[in-house]
């Protein structure tokens, strides 16, 4: 390895997240447009560590940022799997298809220049337009898969944080406790910055903090926090059809997405270092 080649529908969905200009990619599809697929310029794919933590080496060249900083990772497993991405494209330079160089990269360039607390405050205000609290009362059908399916999670949360949160079918959504918002701010203080980001990056996938942290706390799977928070529009394609290839790719990529961001806060949280090995395709 180490030198060696890598052989819910009231919400609009954001686009699938940009990779940012040039070869290091983007932060988080909001500050940087995604470029046009470029011919692969490198053959083998390496990681090497320095003094600011591990580095991603294309040939000879390290990895840069949008902001012509050294992309640097705080762990090895992340550095793999970023490099993981990029020895896996193949004629042809996919940015939109590598997450993780993109959460890499707004975690370095912090295009939108906050810090730590500004990155808690803006994950618990999801709270107050959580997909999974907001609720209808027609069809009779729907709210009963909605309570069917979302009520387990929302007990859960309740249970795991000790809050109150509740459900609403309110336009104006539930009244969510001040004690309630401190004890979740208080728990992602916990995380690093790195972690932040991903965990605010997987809030905006899924429109909702509570399946954002039933993912990060292996409560739910990617594709069971997927369907939840697609639960309406799910209902809708089961009564009415879906349009060809659309929703298949829309679920397919918000799958991607939340996988990424979820995997991106593990990996930025691990301290063990991965034992040496090759990496195979």
């Amino acid at each position: 390895l180490w030198g060696g080649r890598f052989s819910p529908p009231r919400f609009p969905r954001p686009p699938p997240a940009a990779a940012g200009r040039g070869p290091g990619g983007s932060g988080g599809g909001r500050a940087y447009a995604p470029p046009a697929e470029r011919k692969r310029f490198y053959q083998n794919v390496s990681i090497s560590q320095g003094e600011g933590g591990f580095e991603i080496n294309l040939d000879h060249r390290k990895l840069k940022t949008p902001q012509a900083k050294l992309f640097t990772v705080p762990s090895e497993a992340l550095a793999i799997a970023v490099a993981t991405e990029w020895d896996s494209q193949r004629d042809t330079i996919k940015f939109y298809t590598m997450h993780l160089t993109t959460l890499c990269n707004t975690a370095l360039d912090n295009p939108t220049q906050r810090n730590k607390t500004q990155l808690i405050r803006a994950a618990v205000k999801f709270l107050d337009t959580d997909t999974i609290c907001y609720r209808v009362e027609e069809p009779a059908a729907l709210a009963e898969l909605q309570k069917n399916e979302w009520d387990p999670v929302v007990a859960w949360a309740e249970n795991r944080y000790n809050v109150t949160i509740g459900s609403s079918t309110s336009i104006l959504g539930p009244n969510i406790p001040a004690s309630t918002k401190e004890t979740f701010v208080s728990h992602l203080a916990s995380y690093n910055m790195w972690a932040l980001q991903g965990i605010e990056y997987v809030i905006t996938q899924l429109k909702s903090l509570i399946l954002t942290m039933g993912l990060i706390d292996r409560h739910i799977t990617v594709e069971k926090a997927v369907l939840l928070s697609r639960l309406e529009e799910e209902y809708q394609i089961q009564r009415w059809g879906n349009v060809e290839w659309a929703h298949d790719y829309d679920l397919c990529e918000l799958r991607a997405r939340a996988a990424a961001g979820t995997l991106f806060v593990h990996l930025c949280s691990e301290s063990s270092t991965v034992k040496h090995k090759l990496l195979q395709d």
